[in-house]
């Protein structure tokens, strides 16, 4: 065998071997991807302040078990769940959107099964009861323009004792709702950002969550970047990340 065969020999068994790692890579981050974390990235308000324009969070997948939207594109391979868990009130939660069964959204579990939620003027009810709640400090919000304004920020507590924050922008029609009953394997979302999240208040937009549609639970935030600059671009780090947001629960 002549030396230039030899090299040719050489060249297509580390050629072989490179294709062999990344298909091994790809398989091994889908499985990951699949049955333990997802990158999400926050593209909207819905969630302030909990969660910012910018954040980037692990999701876990194996917080409620696995259904058919825990594999990419969500192929019809099973109905309901494997290893199924329930969520809890006030976690916080990707599905899929009921409408198209495709489009993640990201919200906070508000009503389980069987519940019945309303708001009054402002202020959620659980069961005809309502969810305590406190004013606490403003959040303070940069605008488009390039002003700050302050928004009226509460501390929300659920009976079963999980607390956050929730914004209140100003009266709308979501302030006032008629009463939800939550059907039976099925949950109601909504956004901390009140008077700015399309959930399952809005029936006809995203309403009540079927279990089967629940991603993940969301877990950690591991970057933080404002401004409107893209991870990758490091060069803006100094003044857009938000360091003080790295690799914090949620």
């Amino acid at each position: 065998m002549s030396v230039s065969q030899d090299n040719m020999n050489e060249a297509e068994g580390g050629l072989g071997e490179t294709i062999k790692v990344i298909i091994q890579a790809l398989i091994l981050a889908l499985v990951v991807r699949s049955l333990l974390f997802q990158p999400f990235s926050i593209p909207s308000g819905s969630m302030k302040s909990t969660l910012l324009v910018g954040d980037y969070l692990f999701v876990s997948k194996f917080s409620y078990g696995y259904s058919r939207y825990s594999l990419p594109f969500g192929p019809p391979l099973f109905k309901g769940r494997i290893m199924g868990s329930e969520p809890k009130r006030g976690d916080v939660v990707v599905f899929k959107l009921p409408r198209d069964n495709s489009t993640d959204y990201i919200k906070r579990v508000i009503g389980l099964p069987g519940d019945k939620i309303q708001m009054i003027e402002g202020q959620l009810n659980i069961n005809g009861k309502a969810v305590p709640r406190e004013q606490v400090e403003d959040f303070i919000e940069t605008q488009d323009n390039g002003k700050k304004r302050r928004v009226a920020r509460y501390k929300e507590t659920l009976p079963n004792g999980v607390t956050y924050t929730t914004l209140d922008l100003e009266n709308t029609y979501l302030d006032n709702t008629p009463v939800y009953e939550v059907p039976q394997g099925h949950y109601f979302m909504m956004g901390d950002n009140r008077d700015n999240s399309t959930d399952s208040r809005v029936l006809a937009s995203v309403g009540y969550v079927p279990y089967e549609n629940l991603v993940g639970k969301a877990q950690v935030i591991f970057f933080s970047i404002g401004d409107e600059k893209a991870p990758w671009q490091v060069w803006t780090w100094p003044e857009s990340a938000r360091w003080d947001r790295w690799f914090t629960w949620i």
